[in-house]
């Protein structure tokens, strides 16, 4: 453990925040420069980069998320592939901003979820992509795995994103909401001049998930998302369905809550590509429909649990979410008065945050410092996230 030690005794350090979410698009590459730890934490982003998959390794994947065909071997396989491809994916970034691996202190990987069951008889959840490849293949001390803690103190573990956003975001005189809209969107809400234990956040239901899936499977794989709203904007939104589509049980839990593909994944995708089929309306109907589906299970989130207690004065958005510009109006439709901006106006990258937040809690680990946040998880105490691989 030499190599954490040390680093306890650096007040900068350069570090890569690793992230493959559920969209398993590719590996988000953050290279950040961390100064101080808790409430002193001040960062530079440096770089960030997207590193594709193949359509082989996504393939393979998503095939990892089917729990009736999912094979023990394969998931086996793919844990120390993908430890393999992440580290090549800090390589390649490195190698492009020209600082070599012995320039980077410490590495924060989250992993890519293939199964996340925290409300089960035994809870449990599942990221691969192993850490001690990467640390292997980079020779940078390496934390991942961040989830586990949370969860084995009976959290949800998630979203573990709620104790970077106050790290980066709290406010003295404002009530700040951070949205991001990936495969699933979850809200963090910083209450105005409170400290971390007042934060509360929570997975609201899915984001661009079920709108990804539909556009693949209605384009025969020729997009994987609809860019620009170019496809949804054609179409116009069918009232009745959205209405079915809002009274899922999910929206009625009590957050905090998470969720992810086990209910809101493919199989479900097909269902509402079969409901859009059965209504006699266009593809595109079907597609605005899904957008506002994302829209309205937000606005619906924050009327239901959070407008009464901790109203918003600003809403920032990141994620694949805030590029799309029907979503973006439809929530600054939702939640007028209340700005909605895109989180880049306050200097941080939409795309990049979720990869920051993991090098954040990467530094916050060799510190010593509780990051998840029970108010936000439902655990029944702080825990040190993260376990520590040395190169």
């Amino acid at each position: 453990m030499k190599p954490f030690y040390e680093l306890t005794q650096k007040h900068k350090k350069n570090v890569i925040g690793l992230m493959s979410g559920t969209s398993a698009d590719g590996v988000d590459v953050a290279l950040v420069e961390i100064t101080g730890s808790g409430l002193t934490t001040d960062i530079t982003l440096m770089a960030f980069e997207t590193i594709a998959y193949t359509s082989e390794i996504r393939t393979r994947i998503f095939d990892l998320f089917n729990v009736e065909t999912a094979q023990v071997d394969e998931i086996c396989t793919m844990n120390f592939l993908l430890g393999k491809l992440f580290a090549e994916s800090v390589l390649t970034v490195l190698e492009k901003v020209g600082i070599t691996p012995g320039q980077i202190d410490l590495i924060g990987s989250h992993g890519q979820t293939i199964h996340h069951m925290p409300t089960a008889t035994v809870p449990a959840t599942l990221q691969i992509g192993e850490p001690a490849v990467i640390a292997h293949e980079t020779s940078i001390p390496t934390i991942a795995d961040f989830r586990v803690a949370d969860v084995a103190a009976g959290g949800e573990g998630a979203p573990l994103i709620a104790y970077p956003d106050y790290l980066l975001f709290h406010h003295p005189t404002q009530t700040i909401g951070l949205l991001n809209i990936g495969g699933i969107a979850n809200l963090t809400v910083l209450p105005a001049g409170k400290g971390v234990e007042a934060v509360h956040a929570s997975d609201i239901g899915p984001g661009n998930m079920i709108l990804d899936a539909c556009v693949e499977k209605i384009t025969d794989g020729e997009k994987q998302f609809d860019e620009n709203a170019e496809l949804a904007r054609q179409g116009k939104v069918y009232v009745p369905l959205l209405t079915q589509w809002l009274t899922h049980p999910f929206f009625e839990l009590t957050p905090p809550k998470t969720t992810g593909r086990e209910m809101f994944g493919t199989t479900y995708a097909d269902v509402c590509l079969q409901q859009i089929k059965a209504q006699d309306i266009s593809e595109e109907d079907g597609l605005a429909t899904l957008t506002a589906f994302t829209v309205e299970s937000i606005s619906h989130y924050y009327t239901d649990f959070v407008a009464s207690k901790t109203p918003l004065d600003i809403l920032h958005v990141s994620g694949g979410g805030a590029r799309n510009p029907l979503i973006m109006q439809g929530l600054a439709d939702a939640f007028a008065p209340i700005p909605v901006v895109n989180v880049a106006e306050k200097g941080v990258s939409s795309d990049a945050k979720e990869a920051i937040a993991f090098a954040i809690l990467a530094n916050e680990a060799v510190h010593g410092n509780f990051a998840n946040v029970p108010n936000a998880t439902g655990a029944s105490c702080g825990k040190i996230l993260g376990k520590f691989v040395c190169p």
